[in-house]
């Protein structure tokens, strides 16, 4: 048995979950923006005495580095490296891009995170959008096996965003940031689609790390801000994009 607290605060709603075996217990969400700080701890404690467990027993914390907001991000990292420091326990980190990919697939196959076969009905590819300001996001583009076709980075779209891409394969569009680019989108390649971030996802992803051993530095491990090492020129032609 592995009892592992899951947190994401990448995004506008804060989630955490208590997973067993990454088979989720318990969860809780805060959908007041701007709020995480003053939500978090007490809702950690909470979760935990719901499910009659304690700190001690824990032995994991995962975390949702990012992209996402700055702050949020800071929040989140910060309460994962504080417990596993004073818990003496592993901590894992996973990107929230991939997070939101997991989400799509699962709900795109009409089946729940919890179910360990990741396919697809056809060849469409996962592209999930984080908003970011004006008409930029952090995104990346996934195949239905999670596999990266487009890395992680930040991008101001236009409307011949991902052209290469959409000119020979659909690609499903998601995330908060999906919007701004459904608006000026023409490709009749591009679907969009609202698809929620589940806690089942980041708990499976977090799992996964977990019994692979694939563990982050407390002392090295940052948030993946992205900004400070992808960024587009909005004149550039995005080739592949």
């Amino acid at each position: 048995m592995a009892l592992i607290l899951n947190i994401d605060t990448a995004l506008d709603d804060a989630m955490i979950s208590l997973a067993d075996d990454g088979n989720v217990l318990g969860s809780a969400i805060s959908t007041k923006k701007n709020d995480h700080a003053a939500w978090i701890q007490g809702a950690i404690q909470k979760l935990l005495e719901n499910g009659k467990y304690s700190m001690r027993n824990l032995n994991s914390v995962g975390v949702s580095i990012g992209p996402g907001s700055y702050t949020g991000l800071r929040i989140g990292l910060s309460t994962a490296k504080g417990l596993c420091y004073a818990l003496q326990i592993p901590l894992i980190a996973v990107g929230t891009l991939e997070v939101l990919a997991y989400s799509a697939v699962k709900a795109l196959n009409g089946t729940t995170a919890d179910n360990e076969r990741v396919a697809q009905p056809d060849s469409a590819l996962l592209c999930p959008m984080i908003e970011a300001r004006r008409m930029e996001v952090f995104t990346a583009v996934y195949d239905s096996n999670l596999q990266e076709v487009i890395k992680p980075r930040a991008l101001i779209l236009n409307k011949n965003s991902f052209e290469e891409l959409l000119s020979s394969r659909r690609i499903i569009f998601f995330g908060n940031g999906s919007l701004k680019f459904q608006q000026i989108c023409q490709n009749s390649h591009a679907t969009f689609k609202n698809i929620p971030l589940s806690p089942l996802a980041l708990a499976k992803l977090i799992y996964r790390n977990f019994i692979g051993n694939n563990f982050a530095g407390l002392a090295y491990v940052e948030p993946l801000y992205i900004k400070e090492f992808f960024t587009i020129n909005p004149g550039q032609t995005n080739k592949g994009e």
